[in-house]
């Protein structure tokens, strides 16, 4: 429900009934995690999905079920032996939902709505059974009860504003990283060229990194530096090796590279640090345009954060998504991290 915080809202302002199709419980292989949403408005708007387009007109009828009896919905989609051409999930697997209806007037379901969207830190309780199932609690647990929480979207510092940061901005916002970008040039930090950006700095990289270790960085947060400096490039790697963040990158030709290892192993930087520093930047995916190197940047920072092999998928085995039914798929957490959990989530 909170990662659709901010369409929910708007439609709710509009005067406008909503009921949002909630995934409950995934049984092997599905597209999206527990804790993932639909919603459906009562003038027929779908707003987001489920399952990628498999279970999407069943759990509309369930939603518009939910409108019309102003009653919780409890469903189960996915294929069985019985019924192996019914609606359900083209992967095998199957999914259990909750459909329920957010009303303008519930204060609690409201202020969470608010604060996901303004991408600040949130958890509520989803009741799943019993007369109150549908009831958004403000405590996050308890029987029958699941955890929904919103975090904010993970930060990726772009140091640099050339033609790569550009692209990496736009695909890393693409992502759903909260993308900033800083360089000397003011006339480089446009939002004509960094329209997906959340922020944008006209400053020294090196000194706005000291200026944000503070609350303002995490172990979600990617640095990568594009500068193509190394008066600028060695500071700033240094002061980003030193803080809690849990990505470093650094474009650069592997001449590049080894000489400015050499420059930050002479400016103090240790061995053990420099082997957290990922550079060249990126997955070989073979390509060499701006667009083609930051999705091979943004490629790494995502294996990284996730622990994959980089391989592709058919080399491989078992589940696709490791993670999901054990760990959220999306901002909206619904349950602890066990197994297959991210490396610097």
């Amino acid at each position: 429900m909170l990662e659709l915080a901010a369409v929910i809202l708007d439609r709710l302002r509009a005067g406008r009934r909503i009921a949002v199709v909630t995934v409950t419980g995934v049984a092997r292989s599905a597209p999206r995690g527990v804790g993932s949403s639909m919603a459906v408005a009562d003038d027929g708007e779908v707003i987001g999905s489920i399952s990628g387009g498999c279970v999407e007109g069943d759990a509309i009828v369930l939603a518009r079920t939910v409108l019309a009896t102003g009653r919780a919905q409890a469903a189960g989609f996915g294929f069985d032996d019985e019924a192996a051409f019914a609606a359900g999930l083209a992967c095998g697997g199957r999914i259990d939902v909750l459909a329920y209806e957010v009303r303008a007037g519930d204060d609690v379901a409201r202020a969470a709505l608010e604060r996901a969207a303004a991408d600040r830190p949130v958890a509520v309780g989803l009741v799943l059974q019993g007369a109150a199932a549908g009831r958004i609690l403000p405590v996050p647990d308890g029987p029958a009860v699941l955890a929904l929480a919103h975090a904010p979207r993970p930060r990726l510092i772009l140091l640099g504003a050339g033609e790569h940061a550009a692209a990496l901005c736009r695909v890393g916002a693409a992502a759903g990283f909260a993308v900033t970008v800083c360089d000397v040039w003011e006339t480089l930090i446009t939002p004509e060229r960094f329209p997906d950006a959340a922020e944008r700095v006209v400053g020294d990289p090196a000194e706005y990194l000291r200026g944000e270790a503070g609350d303002r960085v995490d172990a979600r947060t990617a640095v990568c530096v594009l500068t193509h400096d190394t008066r600028l490039d060695v500071p700033a790697i240094a002061t980003a090796l030193a803080l809690p963040v849990g990505f470093v990158g650094a474009l650069g030709a592997r001449r590049t590279v080894a000489r400015r290892a050499e420059l930050l192993r002479a400016a103090g930087v240790e061995d053990a640090d420099l082997a957290r520093l990922h550079s060249p930047l990126g997955l070989d995916l073979g390509g060499a345009s701006p667009d083609e190197v930051a999705l091979s940047a943004l490629a790494e920072i995502v294996q990284s954060r996730h622990g994959g092999t980089g391989r592709p998928l058919r080399d491989g085995q078992g589940p696709l998504h490791g993670t999901l039914g054990t760990a959220p798929a999306g901002p909206d957490a619904a349950c602890a991290l066990g197994e297959g959990r991210p490396a610097w989530t």
